[in-house]
């Protein structure tokens, strides 16, 4: 019999260690899915980004093309990039040189800012 004893107690694993071994695996899986979560989270943060700055592009280019300097003042634009509805609010100001005006681009998705661009538009 105690033969058997010893058999039976060199086996298999004991509660506290199959427990330890379960948090471990537990902890494992709640890093993995945190670390998918902020892959999915900057991928579309990427999308949007990328789409507000083709929103911000297309609006300067707008200015660009109408060669004439943009007057002073701030007008919004609304943009459809990819089934998003962004706007695009653009600042002109005066700049000490007359031939020149500042253009500040901000592209929001509702009311939450996405993207600023800033840049230079000379007379043609």
């Amino acid at each position: 019999m105690t033969r058997q004893r010893t058999l039976y107690s060199s086996q298999g694993f004991t509660l506290i260690e199959v427990l330890v071994a379960l948090a471990i695996v537990a902890l494992a899986l709640m890093t993995g899915m945190k670390v998918s979560g902020a892959l999915v989270f900057n991928a579309q943060r990427q999308t949007q980004v990328l789409l507000a700055q083709i929103c911000a592009d297309n609006a300067i280019h707008q200015l660009r093309l109408s060669q004439q300097l943009p007057g002073v003042g701030e007008t919004r634009v609304a943009c459809v990039q990819a089934q998003h509805n962004l706007e695009v609010a653009l600042t002109v100001r005066s700049t000490p040189n007359p031939s020149f005006r500042r253009v500040d681009a901000q592209v929001f998705d509702a009311q939450t800012p996405i993207l600023r661009v800033a840049t230079v538009l000379g007379r043609y």
